[in-house]
């Protein structure tokens, strides 16, 4: 009986030892093989419409791939050049807008510490001229060290940003080659598609050919419903912020609501980068109808995307709404923002290794149960 629970906790042990190291290994050899990671999942979405072309077209496969990456690039260069265009009017616009809505900021500031702020020191200054003159030394250590924290604060995040750029300015070359790398590999992927399934499928055992089949084909659904499901609610979240913004009579509207649905990316806070401090902004202004009608709608904005969100999510991907709402919340907890990503990547991946029976393939093994 002891040699039996022996063999048993030996192979659970192998079994961990082997998915560590195949971890490790895996993320050292993404680190310096992404460009081509990242060639295979575009090479997995535009196969389709290659596949298309080839067939109705009686187009060649080489001439399908080169077709269907021109047209991906020409779609993405005239959306960012539509963009562009549209931002640069907007941004010209608060060019001319920006100056005197800061100028009427300063006047509230002038007359709000005129009429707070002085009659406050004052009182204050009234109060510490009463004190004795410890207590007025021990206060006065303690604002110098208050005041020489900000600073070395102010200091360090001014010297950070200024020691990023020559990090930003050398990620460039690299991002071009990245790019590069990723089109051609992109190109030869896609054109050898067949023939690189069928390489796999001749160096794979029987049992792991099937079991693999459906782990990426449940991926490759979740994969393209996970993308479906963040562009269903950046439209949404764009679409009701647009609306909102038409109704108070916001000038450039579609720029504004454009920004704020790419920076919705970052969920939960991403919205709140723009309607907060706008928000703060037109009450220090004095235009209170209106921050309060920004209020509304980025409370909106945000209750519509906590009630949408799991419930897009589980039926892109098919998910169950509770488990893609643990996931979300385990995710955010654990890696921050990009766990909102990673939290149903990882359940998505658990649901797939569960229906294809690997945990189950597994277990037998350790028990040194044989698999049928």
């Amino acid at each position: 009986m002891s040699r039996v629970y022996v063999d048993r906790f030996l192979r659970f042990f192998l079994v961990i030892a082997a998915v560590a190291l195949g971890a490790i290994a895996a993320y050292y050899i993404a680190t310096v093989t992404y460009p081509f990671i990242i060639a295979f999942f575009i090479a997995m979405i535009i196969n389709p419409l290659v596949d298309a072309l080839e067939r109705k077209a009686k187009m060649p496969r080489w001439l399908a791939v080169s077709v269907t990456l021109i047209m991906l690039f020409a779609a993405v260069a005239g959306l960012v050049t539509l963009l562009v265009a549209e931002i640069v009017s907007g941004t010209q616009y608060l060019a001319r807008v920006v100056p005197e809505k800061f100028q009427a900021l300063i006047t509230y500031m002038e007359t709000f510490v005129a009429d707070q702020i002085i009659p406050i020191y004052k009182d204050l200054a009234g109060m510490f001229k009463s004190l004795s003159a410890a207590q007025q030394d021990t206060i006065m250590q303690n604002i110098q060290a208050v005041g020489k924290k900000m600073g070395t604060t102010v200091g360090e995040f001014v010297q950070s940003i200024l020691q990023n750029i020559p990090q930003l300015l050398a990620w460039l070359p690299n991002a071009a080659t990245v790019f590069i790398f990723s089109l051609l590999a992109t190109f030869f992927i896609s054109k050898d598609w067949r023939r690189l399934v069928r390489m796999a499928q001749q160096w794979l055992p029987t049992k792991a050919r099937t079991s693999g089949k459906t782990v990426f084909l449940d991926l490759k659904r979740a994969l393209f419903g996970f993308i479906k499901a963040q562009a269903t609610l950046i439209s949404i979240t764009t679409v009701i912020v647009l609306i909102g913004l038409l109704i108070l009579r916001v000038d450039y509207a579609i720029t504004i609501a454009l920004i704020i649905g790419f920076v919705d990316l970052l969920p939960y806070l991403g919205t709140g980068i723009v309607f907060v401090p706008w928000i703060i902004y037109t009450m220090a202004s004095g235009d209170i109808p209106f921050a309060i009608g920004l209020g509304v709608l980025y409370v909106v904005v945000l209750v519509q995307r906590q009630i949408m969100e799991p419930k897009v999510l589980s039926s892109t991907i098919g998910l169950d709404p509770l488990a893609t709402l643990i996931a979300l919340f385990v995710g955010f907890k654990l890696l921050g923002f990009l766990g909102l990503i990673a939290g149903p990547v990882a359940l998505v991946i658990i649901r797939t290794l569960h229906s294809a029976n690997v945990f189950r393939d597994l277990w037998r093994f350790i028990i040194g149960k044989p698999t049928t």
